[in-house]
């Protein structure tokens, strides 16, 4: 691939756009909104410029709702030798295209599982997509020489390509991306009007819980209007679990022993399926979930206080498989949770002890 042509420079196209020009790929940048545009080209990732003639491949990055619409004009237009889109929503667009009769053996709809809560060029790196996977849904009409590019550009960004149908990925994204993201919105609006002295009492859990919750609601919208079928199916599954979980909280206020009984048994149900479902998530890598264990650090809030951490782990020659922070309320410091594999938890506590470090037990 020599030339690449962006419509729309948002996180996603941006993100693109400055991977494909860190490997020598002649990238030209367009918008709706051409101060946009001109801002992406300023943080390297292209030129604002039109391209002379046909670029290698045109990559809508469009909202969900304006796909078809920007794909039909770049087709028209033949801008590219091929085209993709980067929207959440796959068999829509198709679908769409497929009424207004275009040949689409030159398109190819992707979808890069990858984001930040922040939107815009200012949030793009060319580093988004590394290791995280790429969904493409060819048919059997796509061009192989089309394939092939989109390969390639996947390649460039350093992600790992997932070939799905169109429909199947719609109804896995609902279940992974949308869904949680409206029930992460819905734990989150509790808070809107608590009082103070509880929403000071959050820790790590609720943050975890309502980290996605702070997304764009416009881009949400536009998300979600595509997929809102699979999202509701979804969401009905919810809330039936929720009316039973309600019923079964409620019997475990009675006085009645049999009815406290079934309450908990109903409650243990719901958590025994959480603990079924979350071990199914997959690990580091993508690969099967893994157990580590955690060593537990108290650190003040100071510069350098990780860097530190990190290069001590390391003269121990223990790799710190993951790592979470949890900072206490109302003070400078908090706790760095390092996740390690069993064998190495007691060599990095007694080696971090050496080094100074308080190890929580």
């Amino acid at each position: 691939m020599r030339s690449a042509l962006v419509i729309g420079t948002g996180l996603i196209g941006t993100s693109a756009a400055l991977a494909l020009t860190r490997r020598g790929v002649t990238v030209h940048l367009a918008d709706h909104d051409p101060q946009q545009a001109r801002t992406a080209a300023a943080l390297g990732a292209g030129t604002d410029e039109a391209p002379d003639g046909p670029v290698d491949l045109a990559i809508v990055a469009a909202p969900p709702a304006h796909v078809a619409e920007v794909l039909a004009d770049a087709l028209r237009r033949g801008l590219a030798r091929g085209y993709i889109d980067v929207a959440s929503v796959k068999g829509g667009p198709r679908r769409e295209l497929e009424a207004r009769g275009f040949d689409l053996t030159s398109y190819l709809g992707t979808h890069p599982m990858s984001g930040r809560e922040k939107s815009g060029p200012l949030a793009a790196g060319a580093d988004l997509f590394e290791g995280r996977p790429w969904v493409l849904t060819p048919t059997r009409d796509t061009d192989t020489e089309v394939l092939n590019l989109v390969l390639e550009l996947v390649s460039f960004c350093g992600a790992v390509p997932v070939v799905m149908d169109a429909d199947a990925h719609d109804r896995a994204v609902a279940l992974v991306s949308h869904m949680p993201h409206l029930v992460s919105g819905l734990v989150a609006a509790r808070l809107e009007h608590a009082e103070e002295a509880a929403v000071r009492l959050c820790g790590q859990g609720i943050r975890d819980v309502t980290r996605i919750a702070a997304s764009d609601p416009a881009m949400w919208i536009d998300i979600l209007s595509a997929n809102p079928g699979p999202v509701a199916d979804l969401l009905g599954d919810v809330a039936g679990d929720l009316e039973k979980t309600v019923r079964a909280l409620r019997a475990l206020q009675s006085a009645d022993d049999d009815k406290r009984r079934e309450g908990a048994a109903g409650v243990e149900e719901v958590l025994r399926r959480g603990n079924a479902g979350q071990v199914r998530v997959p690990g580091k890598h993508g690969s099967a979930p893994r157990v580590y264990e955690t060593v537990a650090v108290h650190i003040d809030d100071q510069p350098g206080q990780l860097a530190r951490i990190f290069a001590d782990a390391g003269q121990a020659g223990v790799n710190i498989e993951d790592v979470r922070i949890e900072h206490a309320t109302g003070q400078q410091a908090g706790l760095v949770q390092l996740m390690v594999e069993p064998k190495a938890a007691t060599a990095l506590t007694a080696a971090l002890r050496e080094k100074g470090w308080a190890i929580r037990q």
